[in-house]
Formats: structure tokens, C-alpha cells, sequence
């Protein structure tokens, strides 16, 4: 398994993504800055060309309001969204009464927990393991977006939520398409819509969410450096220590990627993030992120952000809870929250690689 594990992190990972011989015997904690941009560009490309046949060349139709309500301290509207050309996408998309004249954006990803018809409800309803973020976004004045995944929410199909995203996943795969490529191509045109509002600094977008919608929320931030901020909450899974703990059974089967393993291990997706500010917040008694897990990605991004960043901008924690956000890690979003996207200057752009 290490010598599977050293492999990958060097010359397989690295000829895979075409960059050739010059750097195929240098590991990211050995190149230049210059050299790792580009590396991660690569790797971008690659993991992208791992999640099936995308709707690259779908064109989105404008937004269809649906309707307009008024809560205490923001304005909530009803969206429905062309994001992909194959289905619609309902959409909350939160305006905070009291924000900046160009406002930081927030992607807020909803969670998985078996709950087919939430969705993105969870924004304003929140669960029984996670108070809602509404009325902290409109607080912050975070415009906020957030969208019904595949087979959830406005989305679910089948009256049965399991029997329905398994047949999504099956069918898709016959159709070359992959549910997890699905989901992040949603996800990143979603990105899209909202660096597109009138009401957002397109420089200071951020990724939020909560088990799926953690997942969710650092591949996104991988694969875009508009991400300005990544928040990840119970679900910084390492695959291989899943393996190890035998806990395939923990995700559900839309989190399952072909030949992943051949290309990618959980700390290779998340270099993709350096040097952006990430947060991650885990139970160390969460079966679905084993701790040993947790650590060897902390221990394998934390000298690259010395290298390539600051030490500072992650932070990858282990609390003494299962699958829930404890009052202590909600405290640390927050702060996180107010450091890196509410008070943050506004920054040139980072380039769009996909």
C-alpha cells in the first residue's frame, strides 16, 4: 500500500497529467511556484477528465424567478436554474438586507444524511446535527446560493430517494455520464450564476457545506480558484484509510468515481486548494472520516501551504463528536468566515482553469 501510495504522488500522478519526464521525479513539496501552478492546472484537467461525459458545450438559459419572500434580514429568492441542458435546478439564492455594495458570495452545499427531501432547504432549515446558516449568511451579508443536488430536494424523482439516486447512478453510467461528474459540473455552473449577480464581489466567492455537501465543497474548491475560501465540515475523507476501516458502505453510491484510485488519493485532490484559505472541521469519531484519514491529509497540505501560502490559511481539525457540528466548530466558521471572505480586501481574480 505505501509503495502504491509513493507512486502516485510522484511520477504515475504526474506522466498521467502529461507533464512530462522533467518533473515526473519531483514531488509538489519540491517545485517552484511557477511549477506547482501548473502542475495543479494539469491535475485539474485530469480529475475533471475522470467524472464522464460532461455538458461542457451547454450554453445556460437566464434564471426563471419563481417567487420572492422576505425574511427577517434578507431577501430569498426562488430560482430555477439551466445549468446543465438535461434537467432543471431549483435554487435558493439569499440577499442580505444589510451587505457591502459588492458583496462577498457563498455556495452553500446541502448534505446527503438520507435526506432526499431537503435539499436545499438545509440553508434555511438547517438539521438535527447542524443549526441553519440563514440567518448567519444575512448576518455576514453573504449573498448566498444554494442548489437541489441530483436526486434530491425539488430533484428527487422516485418516491423512494435511495432507489431513485441509485437508478440515476446506473443509468448515467450507461450513458457514459458519472452522478459525483454530474453533481460538480452543477455545482461549478452554480459558481458561475453567482459570480454573475450584481449584488457579488466576484473576487471573494467561498464554498460551504456539511458531509455530501463537504465533499462537495473542497472538490469544488480543487477544481476552481475562484473558490477564494473552502469550508468543509465532517466528510475530509481519505479514501484509503476507508478501505482500511472497511467502511465502504459509509457514502452512499454517489460518491463512487471510476479508476479514482488509479489517478488520485484524497490528499492529491486536495493540494489542488493550495494556497487558499481552507478550513476543515471532523469528528474524530465520525466513521465516515476516519481520524488516522484526516491526519494524513493535514499532514500532507500543511508544507505546502508553508511552501506555496501561508501556514495559517489551513486549518484541518479533529473534535470529539461523530457526524455533527459541535457549537466550538460553528465559532471557528465564523471567525473563518469573517477573516477570509466578509473583511478580505478584494483581490485580483484568480485564474479560471478547468
Amino acid at each position: 500500500m505505501n509503495q502504491r501510495r509513493d507512486f502516485l504522488k510522484t511520477s504515475a500522478a504526474v506522466l498521467a497529467s502529461g507533464m512530462g519526464f522533467g518533473m515526473a521525479n519531483q514531488a509538489p513539496q519540491d517545485m517552484s511556484p511557477k511549477t506547482f501552478q501548473a502542475f495543479q492546472s494539469k491535475r485539474r484537467k485530469e480529475l475533471w477528465g475522470l467524472l464522464g461525459y460532461l455538458p461542457w458545450d451547454h450554453k445556460p438559459r437566464p434564471p426563471k424567478v419563481v417567487c420572492v419572500e422576505q425574511h427577517p434580514g434578507y431577501r430569498l429568492e426562488r430560482l430555477v436554474l439551466d445549468l446543465n441542458g438535461l434537467e432543471p435546478v431549483p435554487a435558493l439564492l439569499l440577499i442580505p438586507d444589510k451587505r457591502q455594495d459588492s458583496a462577498p458570495g457563498l455556495v452553500f452545499i446541502h448534505w446527503h444524511g438520507g435526506m432526499y427531501d431537503l435539499g436545499k432547504e438545509q440553508l434555511l432549515l438547517g438539521t438535527k446535527v447542524q443549526p441553519p446558516y440563514a440567518p448567519v449568511c444575512a448576518e455576514k451579508g453573504l449573498v448566498t446560493l444554494a442548489i437541489d443536488s441530483w436526486c434530491f430536494g425539488e430533484r428527487k424523482h422516485e418516491k423512494d430517494g435511495h432507489t431513485g439516486e441509485e437508478d440515476t447512478f446506473k443509468l448515467m453510467l450507461w450513458r457514459g455520464r458519472v452522478l459525483w461528474g454530474m453533481m460538480m459540473f452543477d455545482e461549478l455552473r452554480a459558481l458561475d450564476y453567482l459570480a454573475s449577480r450584481p449584488e457579488v464581489d466576484a473576487n471573494r466567492l467561498g464554498a460551504f457545506g456539511m458531509s455530501m455537501g463537504s465533499t462537495k465543497a473542497w472538490w469544488l474548491a480543487a477544481f476552481d480558484p475562484r473558490v477564494r475560501a473552502c469550508i468543509d465540515i465532517c466528510c475530509l475523507t481519505d479514501y484509503e484509510e476507508l478501505i482500511r476501516t472497511h467502511n465502504l458502505k459509509g457514502h452512499s453510491i454517489y460518491y463512487y468515481v471510476p479508476s479514482l484510485l488509479k489517478h488520485f488519493e484524497s490528499a492529491q485532490i486536495n493540494e489542488l486548494i493550495v494556497p487558499r484559505p481552507r478550513l476543515s472541521l471532523n469528528g474524530r469519531h465520525d466513521h465516515l472520516t476516519p481520524p488516522l484519514g484526516v491526519e494524513r491529509i493535514r499532514d500532507y497540505v500543511y508544507p505546502l501551504y508553508e511552501k506555496f501560502g501561508q501556514s495559517q490559511d489551513c486549518k484541518i481539525e479533529l473534535f470529539g463528536c461523530a457526524h455533527q457540528e459541535l457549537p466550538e466548530m460553528r465559532r471557528l466558521v465564523l471567525a473563518w468566515m469573517d477573516q477570509h471572505l466578509t473583511c478580505q480586501s478584494p483581490k485580483a481574480a484568480p485564474e479560471h482553469n478547468i
